[in-house]
């Protein structure tokens, strides 16, 4: 046998082995936050445990990872049902090339934890990221206790455990606790039983087409009157029902919007298609962010 066909005949061997294990790898879905966080809660409950969640710091490198391909998906929070809008991820859609390709919405239930030894009336500090202290703002009073913000609900009860923090506690899930080996002094602390957040899933491309599908998009409109209303009236002539509308400033002229809008259809319909190509007559700046199927979560 020719040595040189033996050589190679491995090295094809060794190829196609490689690529079979890269065909099985697990997809990387980027969060923000670290491992127990809300976020990587919607990461399990929309694609299942067969995947690599990878912890990062801010939603801004989510993006920016997402958008250079450095993770696969990114999973982040855009609305709070109690709290609303989470600013940095509609401010980072207008600059980003990322594609929404899904949604999530998970029930967020917050717990008080702390050390072990810890005991709740020698708790001082609640640590926590402002969307969750915010959440708890009157059992944080009650605890007559000092609110104090981190980057992170989870990362808050880490921080606790390595610093050995006596005396304080952190506001995040019982997947937390049970992660990093903390107790769990009181369950459900949260102001409002019926607490929701909506977490958007972006990646480098965009998503197949699916039916019952939502569409985001943003846009701006000349400072003139009824420029606004001109763009609605396309929406409702055509008979496309608008879902959430959220206005956000354009920083570039102080009283002047953009408007992020969530339509029910996909933007590859004839019908929002067209209606589209006519929004964007009427428009300074249009951007479609993607189209997704709508999640099946009840808010119950």
């Amino acid at each position: 046998m020719n040595p040189g066909a033996e050589v190679r005949s491995e090295r094809v061997i060794t190829g196609a082995a490689a690529a079979r294990t890269r065909d099985l790898k697990k997809p990387r879905v980027g969060f923000q936050g670290e491992h127990g966080a809300f976020s990587e809660q919607a990461v399990f409950k929309h694609f299942g445990q067969d995947v690599e969640t990878v912890p990062i710091k801010s939603i801004r490198e989510v993006f920016n990872l997402t958008e250079v391909g450095a993770i696969d998906i990114g999973v982040v929070p855009i609305e709070n049902s109690i709290e609303g809008s989470v600013s940095e991820s509609y401010d980072m859609f207008l600059t980003s090339s990322v594609k929404v390709v899904g949604e999530e919405v998970v029930r967020v239930v917050h717990c008080l934890i702390s050390l072990p030894s810890t005991k709740m009336s020698e708790v001082k500090v609640i640590y926590s990221h402002p969307q969750a202290l915010a959440q708890c703002r009157n059992f944080v009073a009650s605890m007559l206790a000092e609110p104090r913000v981190t980057y992170d609900t989870a990362g808050s009860v880490k921080m606790i455990k390595e610093e050995k923090m006596a005396g304080a506690a952190a506001i995040a899930s019982q997947k937390a606790a049970e992660i990093y080996g903390m107790k769990i002094l009181k369950k459900g602390i949260e102001d409002y039983g019926r607490n929701f957040t909506r977490f958007l899933v972006i990646s480098k491309t965009e998503g197949r087409k699916q039916p019952d599908s939502k569409t985001s998009l943003i846009f701006s409109v000349p400072h003139t009157p009824g420029s606004l209303y001109n763009v609605l009236e396309v929406f409702a002539r055509h008979g496309i029902n608008l879902t959430k509308i959220e206005s956000r400033p354009t920083r570039q002229q102080p009283w002047e919007y953009y408007f992020f809008v969530d339509v029910e259809g996909h933007h590859k319909d004839a019908v929002l298609s067209k209606a589209l190509a006519e929004v964007a007559t009427k428009t300074v700046f249009l951007k479609v962010l993607g189209s997704y199927p709508r999640s099946k979560e009840e808010l119950v």
